[in-house]
């Protein structure tokens, strides 16, 4: 709901002379236009991007589709699997992660929000997914598995390719990044090795200052900030039961559930008002996207039929 924030205009238009006002005003509007916004970031709501199973194949693709339902748009169509989609800052690029045979492992690509343009950014044989960019758009974090250890860690790219490097190094996995709408931080799921609870932790993208946000006995994952900054919305899971979404400041302080009944709930992204949740519900007997409010009230249903839709991505205007 993951990747572009607007800086906030703090400074005032000052001694603006009578005759040049509309000029200024004018400009301080295409200012504010002109910053890149996406997902969890203050901006104008857009479409919703999304995985959604292949009818004939049964893989999966990804789509955007309005956060009313309509408009559904198809990006990628091959035979293998296309995952975890991303808005880029600008809103021009999606970021995810593609199969690269059936049955083969993920890698990160980009392509065109309008289709076509697919660009591979990392290439070798191990998976690489959960792509989000930062709120620069030069960088994307990932989960990407070590080829030595074989566990998961975070890892950063440059946005066209190169420059890869370790925010996280361990014995544990770590999942599910995604970037505050500052960009000093990083919010991502951690599974301690022998335990089968993962926490959410905040992390500087140099690595440093690893800070938890959860601390219990059940299992949470796939965070994302609101625009903000002020809120993580992230999905728990107790053992025995189902899976709810919940907030938190990122602090750890202030847990407040979101989603409350006997079906799943899952993969929270704020659309970049701050409005809205997407996320994912399978009441239906299969994976859905809906949306809801912050405060729990206002659930719609966004995609309506008989395979499974997951991993959505809200984007801006």
């Amino acid at each position: 709901m993951k990747t572009v924030r607007l800086n906030h205009l703090r400074a005032a238009l000052l001694a603006v002379a009578a005759a040049g006002l509309l000029a200024a005003v004018g400009l301080l509007v295409v200012v504010l236009y002109a910053q890149p916004a996406e997902a969890n970031f203050p901006g104008k709501p857009g479409k919703i991007a999304f995985a959604g199973q292949d009818a004939p194949n049964g893989d999966y693709e990804i789509y955007t589709i309005n956060a009313s339902g309509g408009g559904k748009k198809q990006l990628t169509d091959n035979s293998t699997n296309d995952r975890y989609p991303a808005y880029s800052p600008s809103g021009k690029k999606i970021a995810y992660a593609g199969q690269d045979a059936p049955n083969g492992d993920y890698e990160i690509y980009t392509i065109n929000a309008g289709g076509g343009g697919k660009k591979p950014l990392t290439d070798n044989s191990t998976t690489d997914y959960e792509p989000s960019y930062s709120p620069s758009g030069k960088k994307i974090v990932y989960s990407g598995r070590d080829a030595i250890t074989g566990d998961y860690e975070i890892y950063t790219i440059n946005a066209g390719g190169g420059g890869k490097l370790n925010v996280t190094d361990n014995s544990s996995d770590d999942y599910n990044p995604a970037y505050s709408p500052s960009g000093k931080q990083i919010a991502y799921s951690n599974y301690v090795t022998g335990s089968n609870f993962g926490e959410i932790y905040t992390i500087k993208p140099d690595g440093g200052s690893r800070q938890p946000v959860t601390n219990n006995s059940s299992d949470d994952y796939f965070p994302d900030y609101a625009p903000s900054g002020k809120r993580i919305a992230y999905t728990n899971y107790v053992t025995g039961g189902d899976q709810e979404i919940y907030t938190i400041k990122p602090n750890g302080g202030g847990r407040q559930p979101l989603t409350d009944n006997s079906s799943n709930d899952e993969w929270p992204s704020y659309s970049p008002s701050g409005k809205k949740i997407a996320f994912v519900n399978d009441a239906g007997g299969d994976d859905e996207i809906w949306t809801i409010q912050p405060n729990g009230d206002g659930r719609q249903q966004v995609t309506d039929n008989a395979n499974n839709d997951r991993d959505p991505y809200w984007g801006s205007k």
